[in-house]
């Protein structure tokens, strides 16, 4: 996970990462140490997914490559090796605030499962997912319908 001042940087965003495969078409997601698949923090436990509908436009949007840039060097990796999704961006509301989340692509060829483990992290299909706080899980199923082309 982020170190708590860099975490503290994203108010009201959330990353959902993944990998993947060009050839084999693998799709794996990111989990942390703390079980969540969000960067920086997990969701608190009384948070919903909002349909589009339901969300209040921003008078302030940050270019997708700004937090690329930005969640790279949080998370110490080059900043080419990630890649934000301008095409899926989700909200959630958690107690007094809504958050955007943003679907992450990990671009290298393979997955760097060593370097993410030094992070705290691994790469896992969705299915090892399972059982995780049904908010991520709504988030997740969207993520692997966006990235499957569903």
């Amino acid at each position: 996970m982020l170190p708590p001042a860099v975490a503290d940087s994203f108010a009201g965003l959330r990353f959902l990462l993944y990998h993947k495969h060009f050839t084999s078409a693998r799709t794996r997601f990111v989990r942390f140490t703390e079980g969540t698949v969000l960067a920086p923090h997990p969701l608190p436990f009384l948070s919903s997914p909002l349909e589009p509908d339901e969300v209040e436009p921003t008078a302030t949007l940050i270019h997708p490559a700004t937090l690329a840039k930005r969640l790279a060097g949080g998370l110490h990796v080059s900043a080419d090796m990630l890649e934000i999704d301008p095409e899926f961006l989700e909200h959630v509301e958690i107690p007094g605030v809504t958050v955007a989340v943003h679907l992450v692509r990990v671009t290298s060829i393979d997955p760097p499962l060593e370097l993410f483990a030094e992070r705290g992290a691994q790469f896992c299909p969705i299915t090892d997912l399972r059982g995780g706080h049904p908010t991520e899980m709504a988030l997740l199923r969207k993520a692997y319908e966006h990235v499957l082309g569903g």
